[in-house]
This record gives C-alpha cells, structure tokens and sequence, in this order.
C-alpha cells in the first residue's frame, strides 16, 4: 500500500511542479511573459507555454478581441455658440501588448488613456461646426475624421482605435426650451409663409375662375338673346304667313282668346253692348 501512496503523491507533486511553469493561451489572448518585471516573451497564438515559476518569470494577460470604450456624457461647444452634451463610444484593441504595458499596463488605465484622447479629438474636431451640421448633416464624415485622428493619437499607446460613434447627443435641460420655442416659431414662421403663399395662389385662382365664369355667362346669354331673337322672327314669319290673307280668321282667334283670359263665371264688366269687344258675341260683322 505503500508503493501506490507514493506514487499518487509523486504524481500530485509533478502535476503542480507542472502547473507552475506551464500556462495556456487561448485564442482571444496574448501573453506577456515578464521576468522580474522585464518583459521577455510575447506569445499571441493559442496553445500550451512554460516558463520558469513565480516569481522569476509571471505572465500578464490582454484581450485580443475588439473591446468597448463607453464615455460619460460631456458638453462641447459647437462652432454656433450651442452647447451639446455628448455620449460617444467606441470599438477598440490592443494591438502591440508590450508596447501597451509599457505605456499603460493594464487595461482600466487603457481606457482612461482612451477617454482622454477621444474626448481630445471629439472636442476639437466637432468645436469647428455648426450643431446641425454635427446632429444631422455630416455627423458620418466628422466622426469619421475623430476615429482616424484618434486613432493616430492611441497608436503610441498599443492601441489601435477602430470606431468611434456618437451614441447620443443633447442639449442641456436649462436650453431644451429656449431651443423648442425657437424651433416652434421657425415652424409656425414658415407655415404661416406656407398659408400666405396658398392664400394668394386660392385668391388667384377664384379671381381667374370667376372671371371664367362671368366670360362663359356673357357668351350664354348673348347666345340665348341670339336665339330668342331668332325665334321670335320666326315666329312672326310664321304668324304672317299662317295668316296672311286670312285676316277674318287671325281676328277671330285673337278676340276668342282675348275672351278667355278675360271672361270667366264670376267676372262682371260694364261696358257698352255695342262696344268692339262684344261684336263676336252679338253675332256682328264688318
């Protein structure tokens, strides 16, 4: 029973020697290998390592993946005198990890390092334009132009910058409402111009229209006038003719309607017997 004892506690006396000068490097690490405190070794590919244990040589770790930068808001000034609180952010890596623990050594002091360049840049570069120009208009190509100059700054750090981006950009509470009235009287200036300019072209169009109108009322009256005109000729021409030559006839009908619109059961009329109204009824002739 001896024999295997010794054995297990020769194997766990191994396995620890082993863990003490081996280590892993996985394939989103690069390892730094320091022996004390100077750097001998840079390892950026995955698989097993050793080294002499602590404390001759220690090893120090940094992501090789893309990491995230997230800023506090901050106010800058725009070239138009607004003040805009800005949240930024950023994709970043650590691309030289000794030159990085050189200048930095670990990754919290990375990222104030970071905050202070892109900060830097984002001032200096977005100080030189107009607030609508940063919010809507060219806020691709500026933050294009913070990303190289940022990068160019963070590159003697280790640090490559890949993109920085505006997460959110603000006024500040106490110019909200100054802001939103002067936005509000721009909008209602330009509706009102909107409104005058329709007024105008409605005005134009009933003035055209009536004019229209009164233009196609005159040609249809004189039209009518025309043709009642005509009508009446030719109705004459037609009475003359119907009774030309028959002028008993013509006076008989005329005094036979005469009676009618004159003569009903409740009228009465004085007048002389012999009168030429009468004539027909008493049978007379000329």
């Amino acid at each position: 029973m001896k024999a295997p004892a010794g054995l297990i506690g020769a194997i766990v006396v191994a396995l620890f020697a082993i863990n003490l000068v081996s280590f892993t490097v996985n394939e989103v690490e690069q390892v730094i290998v320091t022996q004390f405190g100077e750097p001998v070794r840079v390892i950026d590919q995955p698989g097993l390592y050793f080294k002499m244990p602590d404390p001759v040589q220690k090893t120090t770790r940094f992501e090789r993946w893309l990491l995230d930068y997230d800023s506090t808001p901050e106010p800058i000034y725009t070239k138009d005198k607004k003040i805009l609180v800005l949240d930024n952010y950023a994709r970043w890596r650590i691309f030289d990890p000794l030159l990085f623990m050189r200048a930095l050594r670990t990754k919290e002091e990375g990222l104030a390092r970071l905050d202070d360049i892109i900060y830097s840049e984002v001032r200096k570069e977005l100080g030189q334009h107009t607030l609508s120009e940063i919010v809507s208009e060219n806020r691709e190509a500026l933050m294009h132009l913070v990303t190289e100059r940022s990068d160019e700054a963070a590159r003697g750090y280790g640090i490559e910058v890949v993109d920085v981006r505006i997460k959110r950009a603000d006024l500040p509470p106490e110019n909200e409402a100054a802001v939103f009235d002067r936005m509000r009287a721009e909008r209602a200036r330009e509706a009102k111009t909107y409104r005058s300019e329709g007024e105008e072209q409605a005005l134009t169009i009933r003035a055209e229209t009536d004019l229209t109108a009164s233009q196609i009322l005159a040609e249809a009256e004189e039209e009518a006038q025309r043709i009642r005109g005509a009508g009446d000729a030719e109705a004459l021409r037609t009475y003359a003719a119907a009774y030309e030559g028959a002028g008993k006839f013509y006076e008989f009908t005329r005094t036979l309607e005469a009676y009618e619109k004159a003569l009903n059961v409740n009228t009465h009329i004085v007048l002389p017997a012999d009168g030429e109204f009468f004539k027909l009824l008493k049978g007379r002739k000329n």
